[in-house]
């Protein structure tokens, strides 16, 4: 008689495993995963400052000697420098972008319209509050940031402010980085992000803050991608009314501007840029003293967008004519400075991306990144 497989009395017969397959759950060789990761390149090495082992009256002084090139801070009322200023940040450069993580007591800030005038930093800065609450005056609108909120700040227009003992993470994005958005962005400078975007936007960022210490140069480009574009897009959807105009748009963040529409065209010279925006020659040199000069500056600029054509797999274009779009009249020329610049020729990142194994650029010796914020923030100065 036969019996029914279903009834549940009997066990049912298991055919066999295919003897082409391999029959098991988890690896066989449990250092197999370990090896792949000893192949990776070592992670990033963060920048550290605090002012928690000097002596109480010493903390505040060096503090705002760490902020001054981007803000000016200050003491609340009744509070004395004798009482103490315990604070501290950790940067991590990540080639275009520079994050970091900041613990300090309550102080004001500003940076102010001569501040701007003398400082080459025109960056976009985004912040996430993880605990603490600050106020912030633009153009006469002023915005409140509480915990899980973010902030969306142009380093390029004058602010200030005050905050009380807070947590954050600081996102710090050069000019270059958003300036095919700067549209879209300028509008919501100083603005509260909120929604389901920056939900997601929060989401990412506090799963990479807990791996921040893996993460390793190869990594860096998509992350950096990943977080432009959600910042755009939370940004897009603030559109408040543009609080801002060119005459009040500081003079780095407009000859950023101009190079950037202006890149691939041949009358990019100091000359066209100082008449532009009405500097003398002296003062553009001085802006871009940091950056090794202005035509170091648009060559390096130039390199860049070749090294991201180059490493779009979908872009066909002769390497010769991405010379010369670079401002390249011989190849041999071109090949050099690229791979100076990036630590591999056109050819292997063209060769890589085809392959889905984009090359990164070599990432530069540790080195000191310097005593102020200033510093660290030339590192994503391109």
């Amino acid at each position: 008689m036969t019996k029914d497989s279903g009834s549940g009395d009997d066990p049912v017969e298991v055919p066999a495993w295919p003897a082409h397959m391999e029959r098991r759950r988890w690896p066989r060789d449990p250092t197999a995963r370990k090896d792949r990761l000893a192949e990776r390149s070592p992670a990033l090495v963060p920048s550290r400052f605090s002012t928690r082992d000097l002596p109480p009256q010493e903390q505040f002084r060096s503090w705002r000697a760490h902020m001054a090139p981007l803000v000016d801070v200050r003491l609340p009322d009744g509070v004395s420098e004798e009482d103490g200023f315990p604070a501290e940040l950790t940067g991590w450069h990540l080639g275009d972008l520079l994050i970091v993580q900041q613990v300090t007591p309550a102080h004001s800030y500003e940076r102010s319209q001569t501040m701007l005038r003398s400082s080459p930093i025109d960056h976009w800065n985004v912040g996430l509050f993880r605990s603490g609450r600050s106020w912030t005056e633009a153009d006469r609108r002023v915005t409140e940031t509480g915990p899980g909120e973010f902030f969306f700040r142009s380093l390029g227009y004058p602010y200030r402010g005050r905050m009380t003992d807070a947590a954050s993470i600081l996102l710090f994005m050069p000019y270059e980085l958003l300036a095919d958005d700067a549209g879209k962005l300028e509008g919501a400078n100083n603005s509260v992000l909120s929604g389901n975007l920056a939900d997601l936007l929060a989401n990412y960022i506090n799963g990479m803050e807990e791996n921040l210490g893996n993460i390793t140069v190869e990594e860096v480009p998509r992350i950096v991608r990943t977080i432009r574009d959600m910042v755009v897009a939370c940004v897009a959807a603030v559109r408040p009314d543009a609080g801002g105009s060119q005459a009040k748009m500081g003079v780095m963040e407009r000859a950023h501007r101009y190079i950037h529409l202006n890149l691939n065209s041949g009358d990019l010279t100091p000359e066209t840029i100082c008449r532009e925006l009405g500097i003398s020659r002296t003062r553009l040199y001085q802006l871009f003293e940091p950056s090794g000069g202005v035509l170091n500056y648009i060559r390096r600029r130039r390199l860049l967008q070749a090294y991201a054509e180059l490493s779009d797999p979908t872009n066909n274009r002769p390497i010769g004519e991405i010379a010369e779009a670079a401002g390249f009249d011989l190849a041999a020329n071109f090949t050099r400075a690229f791979s100076h610049e990036f630590g591999a020729s056109p050819r292997e990142i063209r060769k890589a991306a085809a392959t889905e194994r984009l090359a990164t650029p070599v990432a530069p010796r540790e080195r000191d990144r310097g005593a102020t914020i200033g510093d660290w923030l030339k590192s994503v100065q391109g």
